[in-house]
């Protein structure tokens, strides 16, 4: 990173805990046009947009770094005769720099949660210096947000659902937990259309703590991790939703059906797991002439612990 990025990053980072205290000032735009034209977001979008505003900026120098490194690479391998080279380092790196890939799937899943990222934190600290009215106004602003939410996963417009779902939270007072609750369990409705089941899995977690008792959100979890291969938390939850409802009958089914499937998979993986055993044991024992062939498991039926027994004569 040269001295100009750094300095660059810097002022921006800066500018976070300058946000906190000017945030009234602000007036940013939100990115989306589905909401009340009466709705003030100025309270808390402008410390949100400073810390997107930085991860951006800490993701393109990380890139750039990334760049720098492959060029220096280039260089080393081309320390011999560049006659005849035509050089195209400058276009190259000003391509790279904007279109460089993402390095793997959780970093991509990291970009995508930082657009609905909340900072309860910032939340907490603004509700300090609120009265009773102001958090009322809060809460109704929220619910204009929740309700735009709900007419746009209607009409199937997903994306714009998550905007303004995360609008709600980030306006919903932590005093008023059960709106807050509904918000995070519509958001993960809407993020499992779009198929982001794991950032769905995390709003149904969040909300089911502010309630616990939210019935449909619990359900909404245990069929995501059933989704996600996830079984034994999903029957635990399962087993949640019977506590809750014992009429569930997707409840009731998935009880009987997740024990077998846990033992498919465990069994399974226990088959995997002896045959990587199986490999390691044939490559240490094969400089001796042996394989683990010549080596025989039996099961004690009395007290359900294993023997070995050692066999010379197997063939390798």
């Amino acid at each position: 990173m040269n001295s100009e990025d750094e300095e660059s990053f810097q002022n921006t980072l800066s500018s976070i805990s300058e946000s906190s205290e000017q945030h009234h000032s602000q007036n940013v735009t939100r990115p989306t046009g589905k909401v009340d034209d009466d709705t003030d977001d100025d309270d808390w979008l402008p410390a949100h947009q400073h810390m997107q505003d930085t991860r951006r900026r800490r993701r393109r120098i990380r890139n750039r770094q990334k760049l720098e490194n492959i060029n220096n690479e280039n260089d080393d391998d081309d320390d011999g005769d560049d006659s005849g080279k035509e050089d195209h380092s400058d276009t190259g790196a000003q391509e790279n720099i904007h279109s460089f890939p993402k390095e793997n799937k959780e970093e991509e899943e990291e970009d995508e949660g930082e657009e609905d990222f909340i900072d309860e934190e910032y939340l907490k600290d603004l509700e300090l210096s609120m009265t009773e009215e102001d958090k009322t106004t809060k809460q109704a602003e929220s619910l204009k947000h929740k309700d735009s939410g709900n007419n746009n996963f209607k009409s199937g417009k997903y994306i714009e659902a998550v905007w303004d779902y995360t609008a709600g939270l980030r306006v919903c007072p932590l005093s008023f937990p059960r709106d807050r609750a509904v918000l995070y369990g519509n958001r993960a409705a809407a993020k499992a259309r779009l198929q982001r089941k794991k950032a769905a899995i995390k709003d149904c977690n969040q909300a089911v703590e502010l309630d616990g008792g939210y019935t449909k959100v619990v359900l909404r979890r245990a069929t995501l991790q059933e989704e996600e291969d996830l079984l034994d938390e999903a029957l635990k939850d399962y087993q949640r939703v019977l506590e809750l409802d014992p009429s569930c009958q997707e409840a009731v089914a998935a009880v009987r059906r997740l024990p077998n499937m846990i033992n498919e998979k465990n069994e399974k993986l226990k088959e995997e797991m002896m045959g990587k055993l199986k490999d390691l044991g044939n490559m240490i024992l094969r400089p001796f002439g042996l394989s683990t062939a010549n080596f025989e498991m039996k099961q004690d039926p009395k007290s359900g612990g294993y023997n070995i027994n050692f066999n010379q004569n197997t063939k390798s």
